[in-house]
């Protein structure tokens, strides 16, 4: 199951997942980054939040549906926050990071220990893109 630990009037998503992550999930986190874009912005930035996520209650298919999903718009990606206590989490982001910051030129994806929730949030907080308009005539 996913929640929204707080709604943003900008360009941020912060979800948790709580248990397990099903198929529900994946089209429920696609409906709420997909409403940011509606809004006008053209990157969205996601902290996730995984602390309570069990490995056990989630889907497979859901989870590489998910990446498939995130391949197909990675453009639409801004910054993303990994927040857990993992130390393979841990390992493993830096490691995404350098594909993801090269796909995606000026976007970054950083571990954030449960502790560090602040500091992931500012992180996220720390990127607003809208499209510029034009004031000409």
């Amino acid at each position: 199951m996913i929640e929204q630990i707080k709604t943003y009037d900008n360009n941020v998503l912060a979800i948790e997942v709580i248990d397990g992550f099903t198929k529900t999930d994946e089209k429920l986190c696609q409906k709420f980054f997909n409403e940011k874009l509606e809004d006008g912005f053209v990157t969205v930035n996601v902290l996730v939040k995984l602390d309570e996520m069990k490995i056990s209650k989630s889907s497979t298919k859901a989870f590489f549906e998910d990446i498939v999903w995130i391949l197909r718009n990675y453009k639409k990606l801004g910054h993303l926050a990994i927040v857990a206590h993992s130390k393979i989490l841990k390992a493993l982001v830096p490691i995404d990071n350098l594909f993801f910051s090269r796909l995606s030129k000026g976007s970054q994806e950083r571990y954030f220990d449960i502790s560090q929730m602040d500091e992931a949030m500012a992180f996220i907080n720390s990127k607003d893109k809208k499209p510029e308009t034009s004031t000409m005539l």
